[in-house]
């Protein structure tokens, strides 16, 4: 029987009342997106129209995740709430810490050691507020959901950019920062500006050596990194409803990479399918009750122009398998251009390392697609070139293909299996030890999702390269990028030419899903007697502070910090890695704020003037400078600021150190959110060619904030080191609200208000 079983039968109860009602309000018929979005109203039965991209909307999720590294501030934070328990269903997956280096057992063991203190404040909290905790080695919090929560209608939000996975099952599930789901656990609405609507028909069906994976590769082609910023992408067709659930998943899993701000998929027969695999026919039954309301109604589909603000359509008989990269995964590369890609940008063809898992790509059906391609390593005679490693997504995967002879046949290629937990697809792997900033130049390809610069392995000369599980495995064996397994023939141990038969696999494990121990703990029914301890000289968790309002007068000469030329993600801004163990230490991960962010004025990483001294050095240390003299400092940034992860660290950490706002071309949804959160302004040029005005020794006064309002734009007196100035407007997106959480210090601040 599924979790929460009867909150979902109470959101079906309700559903068919709120779509009539939002159908009637719009006036015509609706996308499933919005009869999700219209049925999660936080005032229940909708009473009027939202206008896309424009109006902010109070919603009400059905559940919270949290993975465990944002879980410690967003379980800070929620100490701070007043409340007792959380007031929606909410779950904790310790799957960030566990760093990859030996083997799943080995590495296991090391991170219980290392991250104890982490891991038993998780517990505890989760103990004490009602909150189901899945320990280290359980799984990948996106695969964890899948297999347990999401559930088809459902609205959820989740600590990490990726909880958009959960569309593989027809949920709007949405990456937030901390502060959002602190609001929700505390029984508040969720705001968010109604997204916009983009359809994805998808035509034909897949085959061969092409896989789900090649569909997201292809839309980021399409879309670029922030083409699906503030919308919705909803896939149909008779390709979609032929891919299966976990191949969905994978699709949606991936939207992050465009910047949408979810992706879904209606409810279908491989949705049913996956739902009673894993042991949830009672959510199915109930779900087929209502099917009408978990897909759009039939017009949408048939005149898809008419009712999403983009339509794109994908041939998926005709769809090469692809690798996006380097550095960016919307750089799209069919399988059969690579050759030449490769020899025009020089990117090494020998591949080091293929590595296949990860939440994105670690099904059931994944692992065994790709064990087809590693039994042939031996039945054929091959050698596998290439180093090679399996990151299970959860237990209940790799128990079941353990069992059913798959991790047997990885190990006979010379693979390592990890634990199961994020490991190399957010920097933890351990595969130059201390030696990774000054690593040598390599190629790598992996089926994770994103490979941003350092991304993997902390090293800024690896090219990494995002493929399927199926294309990964055969160019590990291959140990060529450009190795095009559908036309390229290898030679074998024997000096024979042999061809990779095309992968094949299984949709849902022919015997069942099994598992000795999911790894899950319940929370005690009253955990008003808990207590949570945290040391004051420990490292790694710090109890927090109430951030104080910015005031307006300290918004005059406040300097410029750095202006941050080109990409600049929350990877720039608060690095992952290593750095992840002090993500419950604000204090102390402040030390890596920016890091990243290249210097537009001389092109270096962690390279600033302080301009009280006239010397260069880190942007930390030259922010903590400023704040001991009590002054304020601005951010500038290019477009897209904030790409990637939903960490808030990227938002608190400039907080804590006293910047006061963020002015860049344009941001990605979820940081420009969680810097108002933190009671930040973020800010984009009205002008974008204005960035270039910006110069090194400037300083910023924001001559009419007392005026700051809804919909007005506000002024920036800018004065150059040699008297000279310039005045620019810059715009916002503050509601009335969001100016309040400015005004009170942070969105919490709100909270605890409004609480007392």
């Amino acid at each position: 029987m599924a979790f929460d079983i009867d909150m979902i039968k109470e959101v079906y109860a309700s559903m068919g009342e709120r779509v009539g009602k939002a159908r009637e309000l719009v006036g015509r018929p609706l996308t499933l997106a919005e009869k999700i979005l219209y049925s999660h109203l936080w005032e229940g039965k909708p009473s009027q129209k939202f206008t896309r991209g424009k109006d902010y909307v109070d919603f009400a999720p059905d559940r919270v995740a949290c993975q465990d590294a944002t879980a410690q501030m967003a379980l800070l934070q929620f100490m701070h709430a007043g409340k007792p328990k959380v007031a929606v269903p909410t779950t904790v997956h310790c799957d960030h810490l566990i760093q990859a280096k030996v083997d799943a057992k080995t590495d296991l063991k090391r991170a219980n050691e290392t991250s104890n203190e982490v891991f038993n404040f998780l517990e505890s909290v989760s103990n004490k507020y009602g909150i189901g905790f899945w320990k280290p080695g359980a799984g990948i919090i996106h695969q964890v959901v899948l297999e347990n929560y999401a559930f088809p209608g459902g609205m959820m939000i989740g600590t990490d950019s990726h909880t958009v996975n959960a569309g593989g099952l027809g949920m709007v599930a949405i990456g937030v920062g901390g502060a959002d789901a602190v609001d929700v656990m505390a029984g508040m609405a969720w705001e968010l500006k109604f997204p916009k609507l983009i359809g994805v028909k998808l035509t034909g069906t897949l085959s061969g050596w092409t896989a789900p994976k090649d569909v997201i590769l292809k839309v980021a082609d399409i879309l670029t990194v922030k083409g699906g910023t503030g919308a919705i992408i909803e896939y149909f067709g008779e390709g979609a409803t032929s891919m299966s659930c976990t191949g969905k998943g994978t699709i949606c899993n991936m939207g992050a990479e465009v910047g949408a701000t979810t992706s879904t998929f209606g409810y279908d027969e491989s949705m049913d399918r996956y739902l009673r695999s894993t042991d949830r026919a009672d959510v199915a039954d109930a779900a087929n009750e209502v099917k009408e309301h978990l897909t759009a109604d039939p017009e949408v589909y048939a005149n898809p122009e008419s009712y999403f603000d983009q339509v794109i359509e994908i041939d998926l008989t005709t769809l090469e398998p692809h690798l996006n990269g380097p550095f960016t995964p919307d750089l799209a590369t069919p399988i059969s251009k690579m050759s030449e890609a490769a020899k025009t940008n020089d990117w090494p063809l020998n591949v080091e390392v293929g590595l296949i898992g990860s939440c994105t790509n670690s099904s059931y059906e994944d692992i065994s697609r790709a064990a087809s391609l590693a039994k042939q390593v031996a039945d054929k005679n091959l050698k596998t070139k290439s180093k090679f490693t399996i990151t299970p997504g959860s237990e209940q995967v790799r128990y079941t293909i353990d069992r059913d002879g798959y991790i047997d046949t990885f190990n006979a290629i010379g693979a390592t299996v990890f634990a199961n937990a994020c490991g190399p697809c957010i920097g933890m792997w351990d595969r130059y030890g201390d030696k990774a900033a000054d690593g040598p130049r390599n190629t790598i390809v992996h089926s994770f999702n994103r490979n941003f610069a350092k991304r993997a392995d902390g090293n800024p000369n690896t090219l990494a390269f995002v493929g399927s599980p199926e294309l990964v495995t055969a160019i590990a064996i291959a140990g060529r990028l450009d190795f095009n397994p559908i036309t390229d023939k290898l030679i074998n141990e024997e000096g024979e030419e042999v061809m990779l038969d095309e992968p094949r696999g299984y949709e849902l494990p022919p015997e069942g899903f099994a598992v000795e121990d999911a790894g899950f703990i319940a929370p005690m029914e009253d955990g008003s007697g808990v207590q949570v301890v945290v040391s004051p000289s420990s490292e790694r968790l710090q109890l927090l502070e109430p951030f104080v309002p910015i005031a307006p007068d300290s918004l005059k000469n406040v300097k410029l910090l750095i202006k941050a030329f080109g990409k600049c993600t929350t990877d720039h801004i608060s690095m992952a890695g290593p750095w992840l163990r002090y993500r419950g230490h604000l204090d102390n991960i402040a030390n890596n704020t920016l890091i990243g962010a290249v210097n537009a004025f001389n092109k270096q990483t962690n390279f600033v003037k302080n301009q009280l001294t006239g010397e260069y050095g880190a942007v930390p240390d030259t922010q903590r400078a400023y704040k001991k003299e009590g002054i304020r400092t601005i951010v500038v940034g290019d477009h897209n600021y904030g790409e990637g992860s939903s960490r808030e660290h990227a938002a608190m950490q400039p907080r804590h150190l006293g910047v006061a706002a963020v002015l860049v071309k344009s941001f990605a949804r979820i940081h420009e959110t969680n810097l108002k959160k933190q009671g930040m302004l973020a800010l984009t040029f009205d002008n974008e060619n204005e960035y270039d005005l910006i110069q090194e020794d400037d300083t910023f006064s924001f001559v009419d904030i007392e005026e700051f309002a809804p919909g007005k734009q506000l002024t920036l007196e800018v004065t150059h080191k040699d008297g000279s100035s310039d005045t620019i407007k810059v715009n916002h997106t503050y509601n009335a609200s969001q100016i309040d959480w400015f005004r009170e210090g942070s969105a919490l601040n709100m909270i605890k208000k409004e609480n007392a």
